[in-house]
């Protein structure tokens, strides 16, 4: 059967067990440094522990104290050079990896931090534990660097400690330097953590972060205020949808695309950068500017990308703008010399490949002159505006309208016959000879049309040749007494 020693031991370490569980639960390093040292209190069986910590500056700083009010008013706090703790060591004696100073063997006149208001008893006995005694260890981490050093005092007993009180001792300063060395990783990662959730939550940009791995794969794992101002969801919306859910159609696939080749760049990738379009909650498009790049496990595997999201469609709309400055009339809105070219080039070659016919309805105002010089030149752009949106609206869908300046307008269509382009030109006549309401003019005016048509077939290759003769065929229309059209005549190759 256990003796009643065993059974104290068993006890001991019982207590040791249950002060080590809760010192290494993982709080932060004020709750761990406290942990500390009232765990000595209950579980060794000393009435003073004191936790000082070993500062950047090498000087030991005293953060937790348990025991007498006494000793925490005067040790709490209190800060010591590192080479006043060497000097304890130079003195102490070794008992394994504790550092015990015998009173005898304190320096006269040594400041004294804190000293116990005991009487000490049994003075000769050489175990007896005097009032002026100190006994420390090294706290260390799992690495063996010092982090810093456990001091006790008072044993309950008022006796040195035996050897299996010291080993205890060791075992749980062993436990409390790994403790104090997690918990002061903890406060730091969570201090970073604090650092990256004020600058992702408050940064002025978009912020997304979306999952890569199974279950959150393709969707919002993490989004910031100003992404959900971006787009006009709520957070909670969000974090329930998928980054498809509000990319448009077009630019999903792209998308797709783009992650896969960052997850197959690896770790050492640079993040890329790709415009794409969201879909706001109004149904709004809002062009994007997103820079991504993947977050990876400690074992190589992607677990989500992080987005950094600018709104550009200011940018994109400002681009287009200029885009179709260069390519469309200012006044009119149709397009211009430029673009009709290009057009004229593509109907050409789709009436070679797809052996169909096209025309050319080269249009001019008669005596629009005379509207500019006796009513000037703000009624003669308004008569050019509604002219242009007539032309347009008697046009098919598939033509193109263009102005080509003054008031010279062009219109080119593809897979027309010789009558259905005449029947084209006869309405682009009917519906500019209506009259034209301008305000601040009593009257209405009224314009008519001089057109000129030149065929195109399989054979026609240059457009400024076909352009050349439905100029011609304009001006016939226009010897012919205007407000007419005319045909131009076949050549054997434009």
């Amino acid at each position: 059967m256990p003796t009643e020693t065993d059974m104290t031991g068993i006890d001991a370490m019982r207590r040791l067990h249950r002060t080590v569980v809760q010192v290494s639960s993982g709080g932060n390093l004020v709750d761990t440094l406290q942990a500390v040292v009232e765990g000595v209190l209950d579980a060794v069986g000393f009435e003073v522990a004191v936790v000082s910590l070993l500062a950047d500056d090498a000087t030991y700083e005293t953060l937790a104290v348990a025991g007498p009010e006494g000793a925490r008013d005067q040790l709490l706090d209190r800060s010591l050079p590192a080479d006043a703790w060497d000097a304890e060591l130079a003195i102490a004696e070794s008992w394994g990896a504790l550092y015990f100073v015998p009173h005898e063997r304190l320096p006269e006149g040594k400041p004294v931090g804190w000293v116990p208001e005991v009487e000490d008893e049994n003075e000769d006995d050489p175990d007896a534990w005097h009032h002026l005694d100190a006994l420390f260890t090294q706290l260390r981490s799992p690495a063996g660097d010092v982090v810093g050093v456990l001091s006790v005092d008072l044993p309950h007993d008022r006796r040195k400690p035996d050897r299996f009180r010291r080993e205890l001792l060791e075992m749980f300063a062993t436990q409390a330097g790994i403790a104090i060395n997690n918990a002061r990783l903890t406060d730091r990662l969570r201090a970073s953590e604090e650092v990256l959730r004020q600058a992702f939550d408050g940064a002025g940009s978009g912020m997304a972060v979306i999952g890569l791995h199974l279950g959150d794969a393709g969707r919002f794992v993490r989004v910031n205020p100003a992404f959900c101002r971006m787009v006009g969801r709520r957070e909670a919306d969000l974090l329930h949808s998928k980054d498809d859910d509000i990319t448009h159609p077009d630019d999903r696939a792209a998308r797709a695309a783009l992650l896969g080749e960052l997850v197959k760049r690896g770790a050492a990738g640079s993040p890329r950068q790709s415009e794409k379009r969201y879909l706001h909650s109004d149904g709004t498009i809002i062009w994007a500017l997103v820079t991504t790049s993947i977050v990876w496990s400690a074992d190589g595997r992607p677990l989500s990308a992080v987005s950094q999201i600018e709104d550009v469609s200011s940018r994109r709309a400002a681009e287009a703008e200029l885009a179709r400055r260069a390519d469309h009339d200012v006044l009119t809105g149709l397009p211009n010399r430029r673009t009709l070219r290009r057009r004229l080039v593509e109907v050409i070659q789709s009436s070679q490949q797809q052996q169909d016919r096209g025309a050319v309805l080269f249009c001019d105002i008669d005596r629009f002159k005379k509207v500019n010089d006796t009513l000037g030149h703000g009624v003669g752009d308004r008569v050019l505006m509604a002219i242009a949106g007539r032309l347009q609206a008697a046009a098919r869908d598939s033509d193109m309208v263009a102005r080509l300046g003054g008031d010279e307008f062009v219109v080119v269509g593809r897979g027309l016959s010789v009558a259905q382009a005449e029947e084209l030109a006869e309405r682009l006549r009917v519906v500019t000879a209506e009259p034209i309401g301008i305000d601040g003019l009593d009257e209405p005016l009224c314009a008519t049309l001089s057109i000129g048509i030149a065929m195109m077939d399989t054979q026609t290759t240059d457009p400024d040749k076909l352009l050349h003769r439905a100029d011609e065929a304009m001006y016939q229309a226009k010897l012919a007494g205007r407000d007419a059209y005319r045909m131009a005549e076949t050549t054997a190759q434009d």
